[in-house]
């Protein structure tokens, strides 16, 4: 069941709401946490039900575990941990990199000429590295004697609770959990509504209006063999630097705003990555609680930067390698963390040597290049893909002009330039494609984004300043009979627009 499904939106959602909020009047405050609990595994086994066995027995373990290192004193709390840590890696490396393992194992046995290893039946869970990272994280915190609640029915819920366990946020426990023991939050609330329902609506917007409209130029340019030339490219490859951005920027919001409709805080997972000036600066504005997970409980364990620069360097090239391996099993996302590895590294021995950059353009003009090239290996299928689509970009295939151009032939000509019209062969020039791509860009790089347009009704958990001057008055979002149709004119449009459901691109990790 997908958050842009009718399914979810007529059916799923007035169902779960109204369950929660009947059941809060009870003056039983567990019954709405276990109805939540319940209609979050029925959301998960929606997608596969033969997998919910698995995501109960993690909940369960984990539980026990964190239970267990929250009674254990001295060196058995540490025993504890590693155990269920191992536990919690040993799932992860068994569903996602099995496969991945049989298949470099056999891929460097046929280069050598002998016999491989037999091929795994191994099917990915759907969402088990978020469920996974989450309770790393419980496991640690409960180490760090930081968790104070250990209520199970908070805990499934915490874990499973549908507007994050697709594709996040990666939640922390000190920041849920009192929420779910809220009272307060299974009541029904006007206010949560109008809020929730607007950011629910701009990013269904921003996935079925934008993001789905760019897939259709990315997918042909991305396939094996495409071979495009320098036109073709350039806008595969900015179709779907921008498909990703509003694809995985859309489920944020409709998780937040979701999670708004039960009264409950999500922590804020994107803030405008785009406008970064520099890579830490990305990572600190995309997927913003992976990389605070990534910080806290990979960087800093291995050291961080307490060792002298060459280990500070180390450090981030190990932790942006294994973020890459986090999103998916193969070398082409290793490729794409030791990219941002090597980004990070050049970046904080710049800023050594000559201190940070003053140019109001270049540096997130840069930035966002640097980005965008490492995308590629991000979305293509191999390397070798990846490698020829790069290539193109300057110009190793050629430069052809699309069909539609021929009548500057002779125009071309009198300058000495005879190019071959040979088309761009997937794309329409008068279909939608190109006029929601510079549609995105400008959105990207100079719209308010969902928290600057709801800066008065906190979004999120935290609150984050974009900077100094958030743009007109006009831009925030109020309460206001000219909102309110504003936004129910969007969500028609995006009913509209749901003629073909598709998955969010974060789903596959």
């Amino acid at each position: 069941m997908l958050f842009n499904s009718f399914s979810f939106l007529f059916f799923y959602l007035p169902i779960v709401l109204a369950g929660y909020f009947l059941l809060g009047q009870s003056g039983r405050p567990l019954l709405p946490a276990a109805w939540l609990a319940l209609a979050s595994l029925f959301f998960y086994g929606y997608w596969e039900v033969r997998y919910v066995p698995l995501l109960l027995a993690s909940i369960t373990v984990n539980y026990l575990g964190g239970r267990l290192i929250g009674a254990c004193t001295g060196p058995a709390r540490k025993r504890v941990l590693v155990t269920a840590l191992s536990a919690n890696l040993c799932l992860l490396a068994w569903y996602k990199y099995a496969n991945f393992f049989v298949d470099s194992v056999n891929a460097l046995a046929a280069a050598a000429g002998a016999g491989g290893l037999p091929p795994l039946a191994v099917i990915l869970p759907i969402g088990i590295s978020f469920f996974t990272f989450t309770q790393i994280a419980f496991l640690v915190d409960c180490y760090r004697g930081e968790v104070r609640e250990y209520r199970f029915i908070h805990y499934v819920l915490f874990v499973s609770y549908f507007p994050h366990l697709i594709a996040g946020p990666v939640l922390h426990h000190r920041e849920m959990m009192p929420q779910f023991a809220d009272a307060a939050n299974t009541r029904p609330h006007a206010g949560n509504f109008a809020i929730g329902l607007s950011i629910f609506v701009l990013g269904l917007a921003k996935k079925v209006l934008i993001a789905d409209n760019l897939s259709p130029m990315a997918i042909p340019v991305f396939a094996a063999g495409a071979g495009p030339t320098l036109i073709e490219a350039w806008i595969g490859v900015l179709a779907y630097t921008f498909q990703l951005y509003f694809d995985f920027s859309g489920y944020c919001d409709m998780a937040i705003g979701l999670s708004r409709l039960f009264g409950v805080r999500l922590p804020l997972n994107f803030n405008s990555p785009y406008k970064a000036v520099n890579i830490a600066e990305f990572w600190r504005r995309w997927h913003m609680t992976l990389s605070r997970f990534l910080r806290d409980y990979l960087y800093i364990a291995l050291g961080g930067s307490r060792h002298g620069q060459a280990r500070r360097y180390r450090n981030l090239m190990l932790t942006m390698l294994l973020g890459g391996l986090w999103h998916g099993a193969g070398w082409t996302f290793v490729i794409w963390g030791g990219l941002h590895g090597l980004y990070l590294v050049v970046q904080q021995a710049w800023q050594q040597r000559f201190g940070v950059a003053r140019s109001r353009w270049w540096p997130p003009a840069l930035t966002f290049f640097a980005v965008m090239l490492a995308w590629i290996f991000f979305r293509a299928p191999d390397v070798a893909t990846a490698r020829d689509i790069a290539g193109a970009l300057f110009g190793a295939n050629g430069v052809s002009l699309p069909r539609g151009l021929e009548a500057l032939a002779v125009p071309l000509a009198h300058w000495g330039w005879q190019p071959a019209f040979d088309g761009v062969r997937w794309i329409e020039l008068g279909g939608p494609g190109l006029p929601v791509l510079l549609l995105a860009m400008l959105l990207a790089f100079r719209a308010p984004n969902t928290q600057e347009i709801f800066i008065h009704y906190k979004p999120g958990i935290e609150r984050i300043f974009q900077n100094a001057q958030l743009g007109r008055l006009a831009w925030h979002w109020r309460p206001t009979r000219r909102w309110s149709l504003g936004f129910a004119a969007l969500f028609v449009a995006c009913i509209f627009g749901m003629n073909r459901v598709t998955e969010f691109l974060y789903f596959q990790f």
